[in-house]
């Protein structure tokens, strides 16, 4: 009997796994899957996602159509919270956008109309290793020439609650660092004009492909990381967590900026999108990460592929919320006020 009952919950599973496999090609079929990105074209955000539409089909059962659909605005928050409340959980739109407005909403952060708990998480194609770049008009050169700046530093942003924004703003309330934001640009490409034309000092930056010129033409200079180690192509430049005085000052980098790192390219679905289509989405995503050519154009585009799983994702933003409520406390009034 015991032999029978186990044949028949075998073949249960198989045909209940075959079902869900077989849903996606009939599904995918002759579709078009739509990227929207928060961010506008030209930057980080931008190139992974347009690599991911020439790869990332052959992966999917059917062969879809992959485009992307630029949707810039508030720092990434307008794309997630039209994949939230605006976008069909059909499993044809994919939202990406940047993992700091999922802690904007731990942190009460304004115009928020998402629960981030309840997106189904694509991945991410890689973590942030964010630097602090500054010009060479600017006349920093160094950690020392920064903090002897007579003035604050004018520092390029892209809008409240987003990653730059709040690793510039935890960096002057944490190293006392002089620190002018000037925010409100669109993308890391409007910033990067606006430090040529010098109306910024420089900024701090995750992906790097949009300044890698600047970097080769050593017209911009890398004084500081804010990253748990020291990243690959910056092994000299100082860390910020060495420099924090305070157990408070380095949980405040660990967690405001360390922990969004892994969550920064964000790649997700609508809620109430059938499990099945996402856990297509999800191998698909996972399998591109591994393919030879996209990895081999991404590092043409000086990108890294360092990937995150969907499932990585949802663990890291559902332990967020468990965050102390007094850390939690002093990170909103750094980051808001």
């Amino acid at each position: 009997m015991s032999r029978l009952i186990y044949g028949f919950l075998s073949a249960w599973v198989f045909f209940f796994n075959f079902a869900a496999h077989a849903a996606a090609p009939d599904h995918y079929q002759g579709k078009v899957i739509r990227i929207v990105v928060g961010f506008s074209p030209g930057g980080a955000f931008d190139a992974y996602s347009r690599a991911l539409t020439r790869h990332m089909r052959k992966h999917v059962p059917g062969n879809p159509t992959i485009t992307v659909e630029n949707m810039p605005g508030a720092g990434s928050l307008i794309a997630a919270n039209y994949l939230y409340k605006g976008a069909s959980p059909d499993g044809l739109t994919i939202g990406n956008f940047i993992g700091s407005v999922l802690m904007g909403q731990i942190l009460g952060q304004k115009g928020i109309e998402f629960d981030a708990r309840k997106f189904e998480y694509v991945g991410a194609p890689a973590r942030y290793y964010p630097v602090c770049l500054f010009s060479k008009a600017s006349g920093i050169n160094s950690l020392e020439d920064w903090f002897a700046a007579k003035t604050p530093v004018k520092m390029g942003g892209i809008g409240s609650g987003t990653s730059g924004d709040n690793t510039i703003k935890i960096l002057r309330a944490t190293l006392g660092l002089p620190i002018q934001l000037v925010s409100g640009y669109k993308g890391m490409a409007e910033i990067r004009l606006a430090t040529e034309a010098g109306e910024v000092a420089g900024t701090c930056v995750g992906p790097r492909t949009v300044w890698q010129q600047n970097l080769e033409r050593r017209d911009v200079t890398p004084v500081l990381q804010v990253t748990a180690k020291p990243a690959p192509d910056f092994p000299k430049v100082p860390l910020a967590i060495d420099l924090a005085k305070s157990e408070e000052a380095r949980k405040l980098i660990e967690v405001g900026v360390h922990n969004d790192n892994a969550i920064a390219l964000t790649y997700a679905l609508p809620p109430g999108t059938p499990k099945d289509l996402a856990a297509t989405l999800r191998r698909a995503f996972a399998a591109t990460m591994k393919e030879g050519d996209f990895v081999a154009e991404l590092k043409k585009a000086r990108l890294d592929v360092d990937p995150v799983t969907g499932d990585e994702l949802e663990r890291i933003i559902s332990n967020s919320f468990k965050t102390d409520p007094a850390l939690l406390g002093k990170l909103k009034e750094i980051i808001y006020k």
